[in-house]
C-alpha cells in the first residue's frame, strides 16, 4: 500500500506542473493586435492601440499526452489499483507529458511612427511554463519494487521536468517592405521569478544475484536538480512579503536574459500568402539565489554484511549507519550555487493562407482617403483557409502541432477563425475564435478543443484567450 500511496503523490505532484503553448487561432488573425505577439512581421492596417492593462491578453493552456482525470477516477467498476498499473505505469511512457502555459499582459500598446511604413508596439506580461515528462522507470520501481525484477535495468534519464515564472519586457518595429513584404522583429528583457529544471539525467538501477548476499543492487547515477528563485520565495512567505518578493524579482531584481522574435509575411500573389515566425530565440543567466542538488557516482552494495565471529567484537557497531556511510562515499548527495544558463522554450510558426470572396476594405483606406501615406495596405477578403504549422523546441524534442482553419469576416465588426488541430494531445482538436470591433472597443475570445467541454475531466487538452483593447484606424 505504501508504494500505491507513493505514486499517487508522484502523480498529484507532477500533474501540477503543465504546459502547452500553441496558439493557433491567435496566429495570423490580423484583426487582433496580440496577433503581433506570435508573428512580429503580421501585416497591420492599425494607427494605434492600447490594451486594458491586465485584460489585453489573458491565456490559460494545459495537456496531457497520457492520461485525462477520467482513466483513474472514473467509476468505472474497476479497482484503482489496476488503473494506476494498467493506464498509468505500464500504459504512459517516457514521451508522454503534463504540461501547461499561461500568460497574463500587463501592459501592450503599439502606435504607428512619422513613417506610416513603421508601426511600433512594447509591453510586460508574465508567464508561467512548466513541462514534466513521465517518469515511467520510477514509478514502476516505486510501485512494484524490485524483488521481482532481476537484472532489469531502471533508467534514471525517465526523469525529465523543467518550469519558470518570469516578467518579459519586450519591444518590437514592424516595416512593411513593399505592398507583397512586411517583417518585424521584437527584443525581450527576460526577468526570472524562479526557475527549476533536471533534464540531464543519465544512469541507471539494476539489482542482480550477489556473492556475499542473496542480492546485490548497482545504482550510477549522474542526477542534477538547478533551481533559483525558490529559496528567496520559501523566505519571503515565512516572512509575509511574498508579494514583494515576486514583484521585486519580476522587476529586474531577479535573474536576467535577453531574446528576440523575428516574423515575416509575404503575398504570393494577391489572395495568397506565406507566413512565418521564430519566437523566444533567448536565455536567462541564472546567478543569484541559486541552490542545485546532485546524485553522482557508482556503487554497488549487497546490505548489511555481518562477518562472524569478526561482529562479535564490537557489539556496538552500527551496521546501518556503516552501509549509509560506504553509499554516501560512493555516490555523495551535493549542493551548490554554481551558476547556470537556460535557454527559453523556442517556437516556430509557418502558414500558407488563400483568401476568396467580397473585398473588405482596410479601415484606413476608407478613412483616410486615397492621398494619405500607408493607403497601400491591402484589401480584406470576406473567406480565408488554408494551414499552420507549430514546432515548440522540447527537453526530449521537437513538438509539432498542424492546424487546418477556416476564417470569416463580417465586414469590420466581426471576425471568426475555426480550426482542427492535430497534435501529440488530441486528433480531435476543434477551436473557435471570435474578434468583435464595437467603434473603438476590440474585444477577442478564443478557445480550442470545443468537443472535450462537454466532459473537461476527460479530455486531455483544455485552451482560451481573451482580451479586451482600444483601437484607432485615425487619421495620419
Amino acid at each position: 500500500m505504501k508504494g500505491h500511496r507513493f505514486l499517487l503523490y508522484a502523480l498529484l505532484g507532477l500533474g501540477l506542473g503543465l504546459q502547452g503553448q500553441n496558439k493557433e487561432l491567435l496566429y495570423d488573425f490580423n484583426e487582433i493586435p496580440q496577433s503581433l505577439m506570435v508573428n512580429p512581421g503580421v501585416q497591420s492596417d492599425f494607427q494605434w492601440y492600447v490594451g486594458v492593462p491586465t485584460l489585453s491578453q489573458i491565456s490559460f493552456q494545459a495537456g496531457s499526452s497520457g492520461l485525462a482525470v477520467t482513466d483513474l477516477f472514473e467509476d468505472d467498476g474497476i479497482d484503482f489499483n489496476d488503473k494506476v498499473r494498467e493506464r498509468a505505469i505500464f500504459g504512459m511512457t517516457p514521451n508522454d507529458e503534463l504540461s501547461g502555459n499561461f500568460q497574463v499582459e500587463l501592459l501592450h500598446v503599439g502606435f504607428r511612427g512619422k513613417d506610416p511604413d513603421k508601426f511600433y508596439s512594447m509591453g510586460i506580461y508574465t508567464e508561467g511554463d512548466a513541462i514534466g515528462y513521465w517518469f515511467r522507470d520510477y514509478a514502476i520501481l516505486g510501485f512494484e519494487g524490485n524483488a521481482d525484477r532481476l537484472g532489469q535495468e531502471f533508467d534514471l534519464s525517465h526523469l525529465k521536468t523543467r518550469g519558470e515564472l518570469l516578467n518579459v519586457f519586450h519591444f518590437g518595429i514592424n516595416q512593411k517592405i513593399d505592398r507583397n513584404l512586411t517583417i518585424g522583429a521584437r527584443g525581450k528583457i527576460y526577468s526570472s521569478i524562479f526557475d527549476f529544471s533536471s533534464t540531464k539525467n543519465k544512469g541507471f538501477f539494476v539489482t542482480e544475484e550477489g556473492q556475499n548476499n542473496l542480492l546485490a543492487s548497482t545504482l550510477d547515477a549522474d542526477l542534477e536538480l538547478r533551481t533559483s528563485g525558490i529559496d528567496a520565495l520559501r523566505t519571503a512567505e515565512d516572512d509575509g512579503v511574498i508579494g514583494s518578493t515576486v514583484l521585486k524579482r519580476g522587476l529586474f531584481g531577479g535573474n536576467l536574459g535577453l531574446g528576440v522574435d523575428v516574423g515575416f509575411t509575404y503575398s504570393l500573389s494577391e489572395q495568397t500568402v506565406l507566413t512565418g515566425s521564430l519566437l523566444d530565440l533567448g536565455f536567462i543567466y541564472h546567478s543569484n539565489d541559486i541552490k542545485s542538488y546532485s546524485l553522482r557516482g557508482s556503487a554497488t552494495v549487497e546490505g548489511i554484511e555481518v562477518i562472524l565471529p569478526d561482529a562479535l567484537a564490537d557489539p556496538d557497531q552500527d551496521f546501518w549507519q556503516n552501509l549509509v556511510d560506504d553509499i554516501e562515499t560512493f555516490i555523495p548527495f551535493e549542493e551548490n550555487t554554481n551558476n547556470y544558463v537556460t535557454f527559453r522554450p523556442t517556437k516556430l510558426y509557418a502558414s500558407i493562407r488563400h483568401d476568396f470572396g467580397e473585398q473588405i476594405p482596410s479601415r484606413v483606406n476608407c478613412e483616410c482617403g486615397p492621398n494619405v501615406a500607408g493607403n497601400s495596405f491591402r484589401s480584406k477578403y470576406a473567406n480565408s483557409y488554408g494551414g499552420q504549422l507549430y514546432t515548440v523546441f522540447r527537453p526530449r524534442g521537437p513538438q509539432v502541432a498542424l492546424s487546418a482553419f477556416y476564417l470569416r469576416r463580417f465586414g469590420n465588426v466581426l471576425a471568426a477563425k475555426a480550426t482542427y488541430t492535430v497534435d501529440k494531445f488530441s486528433f480531435t482538436n476543434v477551436g473557435l475564435g471570435l474578434n468583435l470591433q464595437a467603434g473603438p472597443v476590440n474585444l477577442y475570445l478564443l478557445a480550442d478543443n470545443l468537443l472535450g467541454y462537454g466532459n473537461i475531466a476527460a479530455t486531455n487538452y483544455a485552451s482560451f484567450q481573451f482580451g479586451l483593447n482600444i483601437i484607432s484606424w485615425g487619421k495620419n
